[in-house]
């Protein structure tokens, strides 16, 4: 059991953060006390200067305190690895599996699929194990259902996206990556390109087909309706 109480002067001490700053967090809710002694004084803990560190990262990188309201309300605060990861990333819009599944018009359960056969990775995770996405997965999830839509299944899918977090890993980080898997795994990323350019050449093929028959075929339901109109005029007269 954690045994270790400050009094806000304190708390300041340790933390390095000014008593001002600590007293508008907790105003905003966002720093929460862990009790209060008898004189209503806040009491804070070891746990309150994890929650400060935490803050403190957000705040530096670039999050407001309305921001990070809005984080802590829907998924708790990420734990210190991921935000570590978020200040290599830069600040980014965050989202939480329902706000992506909504934004692509699919089920929580399919991006949860997704996850589960390693297509895509959260970008964090919260204490609570909420995940949340960065808001380029809209798009790397519409290039997902559209490989699907070319056939694709979602072993093949894995493999592509194995290539892209590889490209990227290669490319921000150039140093680390000997020259001979380099070679390797940049020679197996321009072969899966050129399948791909294959297949959307033979669906660029198959859609002007169909946009020729079906432009076609309205035509003629268009000229077929206005001659049964005609007929229908013809025997109502007749009657």
């Amino acid at each position: 059991m954690n045994t270790n109480l400050f009094h806000l002067d304190e708390l300041t001490k340790k933390s390095g953060i000014d008593a001002a700053t600590l007293k508008e967090w907790i105003e905003s809710g966002i720093l929460v006390p862990e009790g209060f002694a008898g004189d209503s004084t806040p009491i804070f803990s070891d746990t309150s200067l994890e929650t400060i560190k935490k803050i403190s990262t957000l705040i530096g990188l670039g999050y407001g305190i309305e921001e990070i309201k809005k984080i802590i309300k829907k998924v708790g605060l990420p734990s210190d690895p991921d935000i570590e990861k978020s200040r290599l990333n830069g600040k980014d819009n965050y989202l939480t599996v329902g706000a992506l599944a909504d934004s692509l018009g699919i089920s929580t359960r399919t991006i949860k699929h997704w996850e589960e056969k390693g297509i895509i990775e959260p970008d964090l995770r919260s204490q609570g194990g909420f995940r949340l996405y960065r808001d380029h997965y809209i798009l790397f999830c519409k290039l997902i259902k559209d490989l699907q839509l070319f056939g694709y299944s979602l072993d093949e899918i894995k493999t592509i996206s194995d290539y892209f977090r590889d490209f990227v890993s290669i490319k921000d980080n150039f140093a680390d990556h000997a020259a001979a898997d380099t070679e390797l795994k940049l020679r197996l990323m321009e072969e899966e390109i050129s399948r791909l350019f294959e297949k959307t050449e033979q669906l660029k093929s198959g859609i002007k087909r169909w946009e020729d028959l079906l432009k076609k075929q309205k035509k003629q339901i268009t000229f077929i309706k206005e001659k049964n109109i005609r007929r229908k005029k013809i025997e109502e007269q007749d009657e």
